[in-house]
C-alpha cells in the first residue's frame, strides 16, 4: 500500500518521502475508520429521549457490539474511555477506591505489578503506595517474560490485584497471560485476586478471545490499533466492580461520566474490524520484514532486547554499543526516518526502564532504539533504515560519540 493512500487526510503530503518506523508509538488512522467517523450520527445526545438521541444511542451500541464481537465477549462488558491511559487508571485506581468504599483497609491490601509496564500503569501503583498500599514489582527473566512461578511466589494472602501487560509496547515481548492469570486466581485468599492486563497493541497481531485469556480487566486503546486517538475501552468481567474516576452523569453504566463520542466510537470499531480481518496475513508479512531488519542491524553490533520468538511481529528493540540514543534517533529523523528510543511516554529519560528490567548489561538500557513496523512498511523501507543506521553508527564511532 502506497503511503500517499495510507496517510491520505492524516498527515501532510510533504511527509510521503519519509519512512515511518514508530507504529508502536502511534498508528495512522485507517481510511475505513475515517469513513466511519464521517458517516457517524453526530446530531443528538445519546442520553436524550428524542429521535436524534435514539439514533446516536444506536450508533454507540453498534460500535460497542462490534468491539465486543472481535473479542468474543458481551457488549455490556465493554466500557468506553478516552484511551489506554484512562483505561489503566480506571482499572487500577478504580479498584483501589472500590475496596475503600466497601470498608477494606487498603493499607493491608497487597498489589503486584510488572516492572516493565507502561507509565500509566506504574504511576497508578505509585499512587497506591503513596496512599499506604503495599506493592510488589515483578521482574521478568532476561527475555522479558514474567514467569508463573515467580508470580506465585510474589503473591501473599493479602494480595488483591495483579497487573501484567499482554504484550510489551517497547520490546514487543508477549506474555503468557492465560498462565499468569490462572496462577493469580489459584492463589486467591480471603478476597479473589483481580487480574488486569494492558492489551495495548496486542490485538493487532494476537488472536485470542478475552474469555479464554483469563484476565478480569483488559485495557484497549484505539490509537494503537489504527483507529482515532482519544478513545479506548475497558473490558470488565461481570463479577468485578470498580469506582468511577470521572463523576457526573450516568453514562457507561455510571462508571465513566461524560457524553459518549459517537464518531470516535465508530472509528474505533471500524479500525478494529479491519485489523482483525487482515491480522494473520499482516503478522506473517511484518515478522519477515522484522527478521530481515534484525539481521542487518546485528551486522553493526546491535543486540536484540526481549524475546525473539515470543514477540509481536512489528516491534524490534535493539541496543547499539557506544551511541547516544537520542542523537541517533534525531540523526535518523534528519535522514527521513521516524524511530524512537523507547516508549514516547518515557522519551527524555536517560534509560529505558523496560530494558533495565531485563537485568542485562547496564549500557543496553541507555543505548536503546525501537523500530516498529506497520501497514505501510515495505522491504525497501527496511533496507533504507538499515543503511541509515549503519551510516549514523559509523559516523558516531568516527567522531568518538
Amino acid at each position: 500500500m502506497r503511503l500517499e493512500r495510507l496517510f491520505k487526510g492524516v498527515i501532510p503530503f510533504s511527509h510521503f518521502d519519509r519512512v515511518y518506523m514508530d507504529y508502536a508509538g502511534a498508528t495512522p488512522v485507517l481510511e475505513e475508520a475515517l469513513e466511519a467517523m464521517r458517516t457517524a450520527v453526530l446530531v443528538g445526545n445519546p442520553g436524550a429521549l428524542h429521535k436524534e438521541g435514539e439514533e446516536t444511542r444506536e450508533s454507540i451500541s453498534s460500535s460497542r457490539e462490534a468491539i465486543a464481537c472481535a473479542f468474543g465477549v458481551k457488549a455490556e462488558r465493554i466500557f468506553f474511555t478516552s484511551g489506554g491511559t484512562e483505561s489503566n487508571n480506571l482499572a487500577i485506581i478504580g479498584y483501589f477506591r472500590r475496596l475503600k468504599s466497601i470498608g477494606v483497609d487498603t493499607r493491608e491490601a497487597h498489589w503486584v505489578a510488572g516492572s516493565m509496564e507502561h507509565p500509566s500503569v506504574l504511576e497508578c501503583f505509585k499512587y497506591i503506595e503513596m496512599n499506604g498500599g503495599r506493592v510488589t514489582y515483578l521482574s521478568p527473566d532476561g527475555n522479558g517474560i514474567y514467569g508463573s512461578s515467580a508470580l506465585a511466589n510474589a503473591l501473599l494472602p493479602e494480595t488483591v490485584f495483579v497487573s501484567l501487560g499482554w504484550a510489551n509496547g517497547e520490546i514487543g515481548t508477549v506474555q503468557p497471560v492465560h498462565s499468569l492469570a490462572r496462577a493469580a486466581h489459584a492463589r486467591s485468599g480471603k478476597r479473589r485476586i483481580i487480574f488486569h492486563s494492558d492489551a495495548g497493541q496486542a490485538p493487532l497481531y494476537l488472536s485470542r478471545q478475552f474469555n479464554g485469556l483469563g484476565a478480569d480487566i483488559i485495557t484497549l486503546d484505539s490509537g494503537k490499533l489504527y483507529g482515532p486517538r482519544g478513545i479506548g475501552a475497558l473490558y470488565i468481567a461481570e463479577d468485578v466492580e470498580l469506582e468511577p474516576l470521572i463523576l457526573g452523569g450516568s453514562q457507561e453504566k455510571g462508571l465513566r461520566a461524560g457524553t459518549e463520542n459517537t464518531a470516535l466510537a465508530a472509528g474505533f470499531a471500524a479500525s478494529l474490524s479491519s485489523v482483525v480481518a487482515r491480522r494473520s496475513k499482516e503478522a506473517k508479512r511484518l515478522f519477515a520484514l522484522k527478521e530481515r531488519l534484525r539481521v542487518l542491524l546485528e551486522g553493526i553490533g546491535a543486540v536484540v532486547n526481549g524475546s525473539r520468538d515470543l514477540s509481536l511481529p512489528h516491534i524490534l528493540n535493539v541496543s547499539i554499543p557506544e551511541i547516544d540514543s537520542e542523537y541517533f534517533v534525531l540523526s535518523l529523523d534528519h535522514k527521513g526516518i521516524a524511530a524512537a528510543t523507547k516508549s514516547a511516554c518515557r522519551e527524555g529519560e536517560d534509560t529505558s526502564h523496560v530494558v533495565a528490567s531485563l537485568g542485562k548489561d547496564k549500557w543496553r538500557a541507555r543505548n536503546t532504539i525501537r523500530l516498529s513496523l506497520g501497514i505501510g512498511t515495505t522491504a525497501r523501507d527496511v533496507e533504507r533504515v538499515a543503511k541509515a543506521c549503519e551510516e549514523i553508527y559509523r559516523s558516531m564511532r568516527a567522531r568518538g560519540q
